[in-house]
């Protein structure tokens, strides 16, 4: 079955999950500082890790914790929850704190564009791929997350001729066209659809 059969005959309780995590994303409109600042962290935890464990570790520790506690307390709870590069991440946790308003400072921004070139120069721990991760998390819905599932599935589809080694700006920008013209195509959001390769891919809706 081709990709877009697939994503077209996505069963109803799927497409009802993925239309719920697209409401609870769109919510951080009107949520605080707090709450997108937990995003983030959530955001920076999942680089090169399992969504799964980050889940844990946010659910444990929310705002507060992410916000307050020392950095050896915050490596001794990821280490516990079994989650990869405990040193660099509780490192870059503490350096966020640096933009403890960060939906104020996305805001500011005219474009999701010019937010995610913002996050990638401001935020350690942060490529294109957990930028645009962080802001489909928050409410935006037009930028492609290019992990590992996704660049896999659009391989196997032939939407890409070659796994790119890096995925430096030029290389994910490009891909990312791809990505959104297949969106386009569908008629879908490239939000809803990552959510939907993801679930081909990975067989489960997480966020």
């Amino acid at each position: 079955m081709n990709l877009i059969k697939q994503i077209n005959s996505i069963e109803k309780p799927i497409q009802d999950i993925i239309s719920k995590r697209l409401k609870e994303f769109s919510s951080f409109k009107s949520k605080s500082n707090k709450d997108w600042f937990s995003e983030l962290c959530f955001c920076i935890l999942t680089a090169n890790s399992k969504a799964k464990t980050a889940l844990a570790i946010q659910s444990e520790l929310g705002y507060k914790g992410f916000a307050s506690l020392s950095q050896n307390k915050l490596v001794e709870t990821i280490k516990r929850n079994k989650h990869r590069f405990h040193n660099n991440k509780s490192k870059y946790i503490v350096e966020a704190r640096k933009n403890i308003d960060i939906k104020d400072k996305i805001q500011q921004h005219k474009n999701s564009q010019e937010a995610r070139e913002w996050l990638v120069d401001n935020i350690k721990g942060f490529g294109y791929k957990e930028a645009s991760h962080f802001l489909r998390n928050v409410g935006y819905t037009d930028l492609a997350i290019l992990d590992r599932h996704i660049i896999n599935l659009m391989l196997e589809n032939k939407l890409i001729n070659e796994k790119p080694k890096s995925l430096n700006k030029n290389t994910y920008l490009e891909i990312e066209q791809y990505f959104n013209k297949l969106a386009e195509k569908l008629k879908l959001s490239p939000a809803k659809l990552d959510l939907i390769m993801w679930y081909l891919k990975a067989g489960e809706v997480l966020k």
